[in-house]
């Protein structure tokens, strides 16, 4: 009686590993562009927030129903801007999504920053980087994301 209990059981685990693993050799990893970037309208107080704008676009053949997202930006290594949310719209098929973030910034290290440009007044540009976690559920990976570049000083 055991080994018919069993011999079923086995049969679903092999299912479900064979359609993770189809699942997962078929994914693309979605590609985010950053669109927009200015300070946020209903920004009061000491620290302003910023408006980021995003754009997530989707190269596979199945929706992608995030349901969070934590980002970061850098300058020359120091964390200025950060934030989270839980309001990210599902991105269809073969589609994109565009919504506004909000990101706080990071005072200490912004200020490291400042410290650092004035100490090296001779540099001509920066580096940066924009870094983001998404969160598209329990079948699918953590999609992580970075963009870097270089921002010039002088014309």
């Amino acid at each position: 009686m055991k080994k018919a209990l069993w011999l079923p059981l086995v049969f679903v685990l092999i299912l479900v590993v064979g359609g993770c693993a189809s699942l997962s050799s078929t994914y693309q990893k979605p590609q985010v562009n950053i669109t927009s970037f200015a300070l946020a309208p209903n920004s009061i107080g000491l620290a302003p927030r910023f408006d980021i704008g995003i754009q997530i676009i989707n190269p596979n053949r199945v929706a992608l129903p995030f349901r969070g997202m934590t980002y970061a930006v850098e300058i020359e290594g120091f964390r200025i801007l950060s934030g989270a949310t839980p309001d990210i719209p599902t991105v269809p098929a073969y589609g994109q999504a565009d919504f506004v973030i909000q990101a706080s910034p990071d005072l200490f290290g912004s200020a490291r920053l400042l410290g650092d440009l004035f100490s090296n007044t001779q540099r001509s540009s920066v580096n940066y980087s924009f870094s983001a976690r998404l969160d598209a559920g329990r079948l699918l990976p953590m999609i992580n994301i970075e963009e870097v570049g270089e921002l010039k000083l002088t014309p």
